[in-house]
């Protein structure tokens, strides 16, 4: 009988380690949150891997020119 114990001390402590890790995850999702929540973007800043863009079909990036 004593070899049964070891496979179930080992599914306790892997489960603790994935509760911890869950915890642990967790906290840190919380903490991006109320990062996020703390600097709110203002109106007037521009997103600069959008800068410049404007709404509906963009020219060519080759100079290409249909008519």
């Amino acid at each position: 009988m004593a070899n049964r114990t070891k496979p179930t001390l080992e599914k306790r402590a892997k489960e603790r380690a994935r509760q911890e890790k869950r915890k642990h995850k967790e906290e840190r999702r919380a903490s991006a949150k109320a990062q996020r929540a703390s600097s709110p973007r203002r109106v007037g800043d521009e997103d600069p891997d959008i800068a410049g863009i404007t709404p509906g079909p963009q020219p060519s990036p080759w100079g290409d020119e249909e008519s």
